[in-house]
C-alpha cells in the first residue's frame, strides 16, 4: 500500500487552501498513491482566533470538496481536520472518503491540546474547541485503519483499545509546535507503532513564521518494529510512502505481546 503524506503550507485564505490540497490530491494519485493524508486544520491557520470564523457544519464546502477530491482521484482521502460547528459548538474534526467518495470516517480530536511549558509553547483549545467522544476506526480494501489527532497521540491507552480492534495502520493530522516537535514528536510515533506493533503515520502543515503557531513540520511513518521510514522537514513537501502491512503480522507473531479482540 503506498500512503502520500500531504505537508502543505496553510494561508489565511480558506479557498487557496482547498485549491492546494486539490492539487496535491491529485499529485499523490498520480504518483500511485493509495491513500492521501492532509494535515491538522488543513483549510484555516492553526489558532484560537480562525476556527470560529473558518468553522462550517458537515457536508460543507470543505467536506464537499474532500468528497469529490477522492472520487474524481480514486484515492482515499483523510482530511486532516478542520474546524466543524455542530449544535453551536466548535470541534477539530477529521472526515475520511474511500476511493468512490463516500464518507467512510468521522472523528472529532478526543484530547485537547491545554499546555503551558515553562519557557515555551503555551496553548489552550478549549478556550475555543469542544472535545470529540472518543477515537473509532474504519475498514479499508487493505484493512482497518484508526485515526487520532495531533495531542491524541499521547495516550496510549486509546491506541491500545484500536490495536485490539485488529487496526494495521493509525493515522494522526498532527500540528505539534517547535517546543514540543523536538522533543517529543518522532519519539510519540515510534513508540505508539511499537507498542501496539502497527504502522504510524503523522501529517504536519509545514512551518510558516508569519503566523503565531510554528508547526513543527516533520511528517513521517513509522513501522511496527519503530523504524522511521519516511521523516520530510519543515517546508511544504510531498512524500508517497510504501508501507508493507504483512510486516504487521510478521512482528507480532515474533513478539507475541498483544490480545487482539478482531471485529468482524
Amino acid at each position: 500500500m503506498k500512503i502520500a503524506l500531504l505537508q502543505m503550507m496553510v494561508t489565511t485564505d480558506k479557498e487557496t487552501n482547498l485549491k492546494r490540497a486539490e492539487e496535491l490530491v491529485q499529485k499523490a494519485a498520480q504518483g500511485g498513491a493509495d491513500m492521501a493524508v492532509l494535515p491538522e486544520m488543513f483549510n484555516c491557520p492553526y489558532d484560537n482566533a480562525f476556527f470560529p470564523e473558518y468553522a462550517e457544519s458537515k457536508g460543507g464546502e470543505t467536506y464537499l470538496r474532500l468528497a469529490d477530491m477522492a472520487k474524481e482521484n480514486a484515492i482515499y482521502v483523510v482530511g486532516g481536520s478542520i474546524p466543524q460547528i455542530k449544535n453551536n459548538k466548535i470541534y477539530n474534526t477529521s472526515y475520511t472518503f474511500d476511493r468512490q467518495g463516500n464518507e467512510i470516517h468521522d472523528y472529532s480530536k478526543t484530547h485537547l491540546f491545554d499546555i503551558q511549558v515553562d519557557g515555551g509553547q503555551a496553548f489552550r483549545e478549549s478556550d475555543t474547541l469542544t472535545p470529540g467522544d472518543g477515537m473509532g476506526v474504519f475498514q479499508t480494501e487493505f484493512g482497518l485503519f484508526g485515526l487520532g489527532i495531533c495531542f491524541d497521540i499521547r495516550f496510549q491507552n486509546d491506541w491500545e483499545l484500536l490495536q485490539k480492534q485488529g487496526v494495521l495502520v493509525c493515522v494522526v493530522p498532527g500540528a505539534f509546535n517547535m517546543t514540543t516537535g523536538p522533543a517529543h514528536w518522532e519519539l510519540l510515533f515510534r513508540a505508539r507503532a511499537v507498542d501496539n506493533q502497527l504502522f504510524m503515520v503523522g501529517v504536519s502543515p509545514a512551518r510558516d513564521l508569519d503566523f503565531s503557531y510554528h508547526a513543527y513540520g516533520h511528517s513521517l511513518v513509522t513501522d511496527p518494529w519503530g523504524n522511521v521510514l519516511t521523516q520530510l522537514g519543515f517546508k511544504e513537501e510531498m512524500a508517497i510512502v510504501t508501507v508493507d502491512l504483512e510486516r504487521v503480522a510478521s512482528v507480532r507473531k515474533q513478539l507475541p505481546i498483544l490480545t487482539l479482540t478482531v471485529v468482524e
